[in-house]
């Protein structure tokens, strides 16, 4: 655990504005509403999970300087130390869009992920199926999505000044994390960064439920964005799915849905849920 001094000697470490957020990122026409910012909580999507079943609006932000315990999928935890990372979860109501549609969401926050750190590091960030964001061959974000009655809860971990001893030793089966500092980045304003993460949240979002067929990723353009970015297509990979036995074959795109088409011996699969490593 890296000391409060050095924290303070660190700008990158520079304690959030929730204020300065706020304006940076309410405008007319937007779904963003306060963005609040607390030094430490258990996690930002739990939260927030609990705030959609009382009722918040659509919008609501939830920004942590420290997670003590932050989720990942099937059931991995996100640690960081005090703001060495940004930490946060959005609150979305898409109640005009199918559910089957609903699977974009954590997608489409890895498009908007991926292009904000492009933006603000001039490193080429890539999105790994479903849900992780890379650098090279580490793995520099993760998202999860989690519904609630009508509401979905998208939560994202991004190691931003975090150095290599303060890293999570990886799990056999996983890739190894990486962070902004490590890869070079240009930048490593957390506030810059998660204002134009936001901002890409918003933009994805209101093409993607607005289209005429709310939640069409094709005709709003977020399938081809998402398709560009995204590493595990062109790949061999091997697919566990919950309760079933495990899938290997080309990934070869992902349909209206958002899950992973993979080609294998026996024919197409989709995918729609699963742990998903790349072969090679």
């Amino acid at each position: 655990m890296i000391s409060t001094m050095t924290d303070i000697q660190d700008p990158a470490r520079s304690p959030l504005s929730g204020a300065a957020l706020t304006r940076q990122i309410v405008r007319p026409g937007g779904i963003w509403g306060e963005v609040s910012v607390v030094a430490r909580t258990g996690s930002t999507n739990a939260d927030l999970v609990a705030g959609a079943r009382d009722g918040a609006p659509e919008g609501a932000v939830l920004v942590a300087e420290e997670q003590t315990a932050g989720r990942g999928r099937m059931g991995r935890s996100w640690l960081s130390p005090p703001r060495a990372a940004l930490t946060f979860s959005v609150l979305l109501r898409p109640t005009d869009v199918p559910a089957a549609r609903r699977g974009w969401l954590p997608l489409l926050a890895g498009v908007a992920v991926a292009t904000a750190i492009r933006q603000v590091s001039a490193l080429d960030a890539a999105l790994k199926w479903p849900n992780d964001v890379l650098l090279r061959s580490g793995k520099l974000a993760g998202i999860l999505a989690e519904q609630s009655g009508d509401a979905v809860v998208v939560g994202i971990g991004v190691n931003v000044s975090t150095a290599r001893h303060e890293l999570p030793a990886p799990a056999a089966s996983s890739l190894p994390a990486t962070s902004l500092r490590l890869e070079g980045s240009s930048s490593l304003d957390r506030e810059l960064l998660l204002g134009r993460m936001l901002d890409e949240i918003e933009r994805w979002y209101l093409a993607w439920r607005g289209t005429d067929l709310a939640g069409d990723a094709e005709a709003s353009g977020l399938r081809p964005a998402y398709v560009r970015l995204c590493s595990t297509i062109g790949r061999d990979v091997r697919a566990e799915l919950p309760g079933r036995a495990a899938t290997s074959g080309l990934a070869t795109g992902v349909d209206g849905d958002g899950r992973l088409v993979v080609r294998t011996a026996a024919g197409d699969v989709a995918i729609g849920a699963g742990d998903v490593r790349h072969v090679r």
